[in-house]
This record gives structure tokens, sequence and C-alpha cells, in this order.
């Protein structure tokens, strides 16, 4: 029965991380919209933040128990699984629009926000200073985005986001309900995950940096691939990318400024070659999206293939050090 714990312990922290997601993505929203807040600035700012939060409350919690690795492994494993997982799974499903924003503006601000990140951890440690330059970065980044989406006003784009963002329902109590139920989902969800991860990596030899890189970071990114494959069965593919460039954007800026802002960590067992793999996946996008400002289901299964050979490699030489 003991072996079995951490498994137990990791589902129900991927369990409440998910719907501890999801609570509080809608009731923020509600309570947003509730208080005159429009749909698409609530889309563009409170939804893409709640997606973020699993892996926001995990980084924190890891950082606070010393285990830098886990944290930073957390953020680079889902920037590199949102790309060679979740946005390829959704391409092989359907071929995925580009919209020509997220090619102009958004995916140059990832690449500049990732080699920041590179150039931040070269020396194995996120300080507080850095921290904050991160969440400076996040705060001009959503004051951008909010303007450029009111310059570019679009009934069309309203209607979209408007129809993702759910609507104020029922008394005004319900929303800072279904908050605080999310907040305390999350807090154990966060807890459960990393002591059950931990415990696994110790059972089965692996270092606390894989278990970031993979379990925590493919479970931390399960809101993110529910909406991108809704999004992309709908044949809404700039939905499906937007989140991923998104998401990937806020787990830097957001969740990697605010752990290191509020615990400076060192994580010695991520390394340049993973690093390097973020940053050869958000490259290899730009060639993607410029063709045709389609990415095609060959190019899905492409990103899959180097995902799992990724995988592949860092549980062998993991095993092997």
């Amino acid at each position: 029965m003991s072996a079995l714990v951490p498994w137990l312990l990791v589902a129900a922290g991927l369990f409440l991380l998910f719907y501890g997601g999801e609570f509080l993505v809608k009731g923020a929203a509600s309570l947003a919209l509730r208080l005159g807040i429009t749909p698409l600035v609530v889309g563009l700012t409170v939804v893409a933040f709640g997606t973020s939060c699993p892996e926001l409350f995990v980084s924190i919690r890891a950082a606070l128990e010393g285990q830098g690795d886990i944290a930073i492994g957390n953020i680079v494993g889902s920037n590199i699984s949102n790309i060679g997982l979740i946005l390829a799974l959704c391409a092989a499903v359907y071929p995925l629009k580009v919209a020509v924003q997220i090619l102009r503006f958004d995916m140059p601000v990832l690449l500049g926000v990732s080699t920041v990140f590179l150039l931040m951890l070269l020396d194995g440690a996120l300080s507080r200073i850095e921290g904050v330059v991160l969440v400076v970065g996040l705060l001009v980044y959503l004051v951008v985005v909010v303007r450029m989406s009111r310059k570019e006003h679009r009934p069309e784009i309203d209607a979209e986001f408007a129809e993702g963002v759910p609507k104020p329902a029922g008394r005004a109590w319900k929303e800072p309900a279904l908050i605080l139920a999310g907040l305390v989902a999350l807090a154990f969800g966060a807890r459960f995950l990393i002591d059950g991860a931990s415990t696994l990596a110790r059972a089965f030899g692996l270092s606390e940096a894989v278990i970031g890189l993979t379990i925590v970071s493919v479970g931390t990114s399960l809101p993110e691939l529910s909406t991108s494959l809704v999004a992309a069965f709908r044949k809404e593919g700039d939905i499906a990318v937007g989140n991923v460039v998104g998401s990937n954007l806020f787990n830097i800026l957001c969740i990697g400024g605010l752990s290191g802002a509020l615990v400076p960590f060192s994580s010695p067992g991520v390394g340049l070659v993973d690093f390097g793999v973020m940053m050869a996946f958000t490259i290899v996008l730009l060639p993607l999206m410029r063709t045709g400002f389609t990415i095609r289901r060959w190019e899905g299964l492409m990103l899959v293939a180097a995902y799992v050979g990724y995988i592949a490699w860092l549980l062998a030489k993991d095993q092997s050090a």
C-alpha cells in the first residue's frame, strides 16, 4: 500500500490543480464581468492568468521547500510540452491557423523573454531582483496587449472572447466562493503533487529536475491542454495557438517572476540542454507559422516526435548519471 501512496498523491494533486484552476478562472472572470470589465480584457488577463495558476502554485511551493529543480523544471518543461505536445497534438487534430498579431508581436516577445530568462539562469539561480524584473516585464506586456486590443477593436474578436469567458450567474456571493475554493484546491494540489513527485523521484532513482521537466510540467499544463484541444476541435486554431504562446509568456514572466521575487532559489539540475530545447521549440515555431500562416498536421506530428525524443533522452541521461 505504501508504494501506492505517492501515485495517489500525484493523482490527487493533478485533480485538485485542474479543478482549482477551473474554479478560479470561472469565479474571477465572472466577477470581473459583473464589475463591468469587458470580455476581451478579461480573456487577455484574468483567464490567461488563471490557466497558469497550477504552474504558479507548484513553482512557488517548490521554491519555498527549497526544491529549485522542480520550480524551474516545471516552467521550462511546461514551455516545452506546450509546444511539443499540446500545440502539436492540436495541429494533428486539425491544421491551426495563426493570427497575424501573434506572429508579428507575441512570438517576437516570447523569443525575447525566453532569451532573457535563459541568460538569467546561466548561473543556475534566480535572484529576487531578476524575479522583480520579470514581474515588471509581465505588467508592461499586459498593458501593451490591452491597449493594442482596444486600438484594434473588432466586433468579431469581442464576440469570440465573450464566448469563452464565463458569464455572471446567480447571486454575487458565488464568484468569491468559487475563487476561494479554487485557491484552496490549488494550494493543496500543489502540495500533494510535489510530495508525491518527490517520493517517486527517489523511488525510481530519478532527479527532481527530471520529475519537474516531465510529470509535474505536463500535469500542471492540463488546463492549457483541455482549452487548446477544444479550440482545435472547434476549428478555432488562432485560439489554440494564442493560448499556448500566451501561456509560455505567463510561465516565464508571471511564474518565474513571482517565484523568484518571493523566494530566490537555485536550480543546478536543469541544464543548458533543457534551456536549449525550450529555445529550439520556440524558434522553430516561427518558420512553421510563416508558411501559409498555418501549422499543418505533419508539422504537428514532427513536433510530437521531437518532444518524445527529448523525453527519452532526458530519462536515459538521468538513469546513466
